[in-house]
């Protein structure tokens, strides 16, 4: 059956993109339908990653900077949006594009400078500059990879590959 809520229908776009919302969500596709905004997980994020997106409902923007899991988003809420901290926070991954320096032959290692859980490691190649390798089981999704990117070729989703 179709859900015709007022907050659904004029959120059904947004609720069917791959956009990392908060990590811990108990619901991810009911979000709409359980959060009212308040805006209280904007104002406890430490890192000020979590903006206003499509339909005034909170987003995780990476362009900004990482997740650090500190749970304060969740802490805040009044809602009961959230699952416990010991639980894994999401499924989001990073992604690669072909716009990546280094695949366009240009020494880049900023991402994976940047990756904590080494999930980003570069392999030599003959000839061209070192290629990086993402290896998703290891990535937790925290983002830190996106901002530093200076190619913008970099991002974080829910989408499964």
């Amino acid at each position: 059956m179709v859900d015709l809520s007022r907050r659904r229908l004029f959120t059904r776009k947004a609720a069917q993109d791959d956009s990392v919302r908060l990590p811990w969500l108990t619901t991810p596709e009911r979000f709409t339908d359980l959060c009212t905004q308040c805006g209280e997980c904007l104002k406890a994020c430490e890192t000020n990653i979590i903006v206003k997106g499509d339909g005034g409902f909170p987003q995780v923007d990476f362009t900004i900077d990482e997740c650090t899991f500190c749970y304060q988003c969740a802490d805040a809420c009044p809602e009961s949006l959230f699952k416990s901290q010991q639980e894994t926070p999401w499924q989001a991954k990073a992604a690669i594009n072909q716009q990546c320096l280094a695949q366009q032959n240009v020494e880049c290692r900023s991402c994976g400078e940047m990756c904590d859980s080494m999930a980003i490691q570069f392999r030599l190649e003959v000839g061209r500059v070192a290629q990086p390798n993402l290896d998703t089981t290891l990535c937790n999704g925290c983002g830190a990879c996106v901002a530093v990117c200076p190619t913008s070729s970099i991002n974080v989703s829910n989408q499964v590959a």
